[in-house]
């Protein structure tokens, strides 16, 4: 019997078979697209997550950036009595950094003994002048303001080689002094206010930065380790911003808290003025345009101390040094800024916190 061969029977079974080979295929990608997307999940899940427990970490810590000032500074209680809060502007410290009084005609001294002296007048001498020379104020409390540059840093390769310690030692030494200028203010006047600015000595990288600005920035970090120390005290609170200004509200007039590293200028007849004003005119639009004005900007960085119309500059701890030497800026003693906020008139008295003993520091 002849076996008579179908060619279309032949063709339908072929057809078949790579049918089921590509059915097979497609499964099989989409079972790996489906382990893949698992992945993926999981993944997303675990990000978010570690992002949940990070803030509530923060949160623990107390370093996380505060949305409003603390209660007390909102405003003042209903009282008859003049109120007020003391501020100091603790900045451009310069820790560890060594000052050789021989490279520069003896006119400043500085390293890690000299710094703790002049520190230590800076606290006694906050308390004094606003407890003891100022009459007739209730204070609701103070602010202690860190506004960059508490370390000199490795960013110049001459600091790097004359510095008193690392900066990893520096920070490790100098968290404790710090701390007591905090306690010694809470001990004095009760509540405390820290918001922490970076610098641009204290960054990790050669050149300054805008992304992640203050967390690559060793002031940004101890800000978050005295916020750490103090977690527990809730009548000590901190406002280490994440980014290179913070806005502090003290009875409702704010205060724009900035380094001072972004203006340029300051070298002609007006010195450090017109740079200073195209800075906070600057400042001014960029924040009136999404309705955060401020009253009074404050910051460090230029190393001489000026109470302006609408700005107060700090002066420093390390005082003169080699660089403004060479340079024959003008000469200026260590000194750090403080004034008096009050609900009726924002900024009024000022003072200067003069912290060089030349005697006590041998030299």
């Amino acid at each position: 019997m002849t076996d008579h061969h179908d060619p279309l029977a032949s063709a339908l079974d072929s057809e078949t078979l790579e049918t089921a080979e590509l059915r097979a295929k497609v499964f099989r990608l989409e079972q790996s697209l489906l382990k893949q997307g698992d992945v993926a999940k999981r993944l997303a899940d675990e990000r978010a997550l570690t992002k949940m427990l990070r803030r509530e970490i923060d949160a623990l810590a107390g370093f996380t950036e505060r949305q409003g000032p603390p209660e007390w500074m909102a405003s003042p209680s209903g009282t008859m009595a003049h109120r007020g809060t003391p501020w100091l502007l603790l900045s451009d410290l310069h820790l560890d950094e060594v000052v050789f009084a021989d490279q520069m005609n003896g006119m400043n001294a500085y390293d890690r003994d000299i710094a703790r002296m002049r520190l230590d007048n800076v606290r006694n001498g906050f308390v004094d002048v606003w407890k003891d020379y100022h009459q007739g104020v209730t204070y609701d409390g103070v602010v202690v303001a860190l506004g960059g540059d508490i370390f000199s840093g490795d960013i110049h390769e001459e600091l790097k080689e004359t510095n008193d310690d690392t900066l990893l030692g520096s920070v490790d030494y100098w968290i404790d002094p710090l701390a007591e200028v905090i306690a010694q203010a809470h001990d004095a006047f009760g509540n405390v206010h820290v918001p922490v600015v970076p610098g641009n000595h204290g960054r990790t990288t050669r050149k300054p930065r805008a992304k992640f600005r203050a967390r690559s920035n060793f002031d940004w970090f101890i800000g978050a380790q005295l916020a750490r120390i103090f977690a527990k005290n809730d009548r000590i609170t901190f406002q280490v911003s994440e980014s290179a200004d913070t806005l502090v509200d003290n009875y409702g007039r704010k205060t724009m808290l900035t380094h001072g590293d972004q203006a340029s200028g300051g070298a002609g007849i007006g010195g450090i003025w017109p740079p200073l004003m195209r800075l906070d005119a600057r400042k001014r639009q960029r924040q009136e345009a999404v309705q955060q004005g401020y009253e009074l900007m404050v910051m460090g960085h230029w190393h001489t101390l000026t109470f302006g119309p609408s700005w107060i500059v700090n002066g420093s701890l390390k005082g003169y040094d080699e660089y403004a030497f060479t340079s024959n800026f003008s000469f200026e003693e260590p000194q750090q800024a403080s004034w008096l906020m009050t609900p009726e008139h924002g900024k009024t008295f000022t003072a200067p916190i003069f912290c060089q003993d030349r005697e006590a520091e041998g030299w």
